[in-house]
């Protein structure tokens, strides 16, 4: 059960839903469970999570701007960025508040998905990675 609670908290906290695994992460490393089994959990559930972000970006782009749910404005300074940067840039995909739109962004911009996923998965492993090194 602590692996199915870490997996989706991390897949919920990689969406632009407000949320974080990071602190679940390090109890459950306190409490003695299989590390590399936890660091895998929770970079393949935040992982999958920007996946979701990208699929939005991909499809829902049009239909979020429609409904009022994200900003012309937000949208073009994220895109500003990418282009800037490049794909690269997924490589910030952890960050708070800028990673989550960043996904977004590249599901709308069709970055190639074999890019996307591979930038994203080594920033996600690299960030819960270096956690847990930091309490261990």
């Amino acid at each position: 059960m602590v692996y199915i609670t870490l997996f989706f908290s991390a897949l919920i906290s990689a969406t632009l839903f407000p949320l974080g695994s990071e602190a679940l992460l390090i109890y459950d490393v306190q409490q003695g469970h299989a590390i590399t089994l936890l660091l895998i959990v929770a970079t393949a559930g935040n992982t999958l999570g920007s996946c979701i972000n990208y699929w939005l970006g991909l499809k829902g782009e049009d239909y979020l701007e429609h409904k009022g749910y994200i900003k012309k404005a937000t949208l073009q300074k994220y895109q500003n960025f990418f282009y800037k940067y490049g794909g690269y840039s997924l490589l910030l995909s952890w960050m708070p508040i800028i990673g989550d739109p960043l996904t977004f962004i590249a599901g709308v911009l069709k970055y190639p998905f074999k890019w996307f996923f591979l930038l994203v998965l080594i920033a996600k492993f690299v960030r819960y990675a270096l956690l847990v090194y930091a309490i261990v």
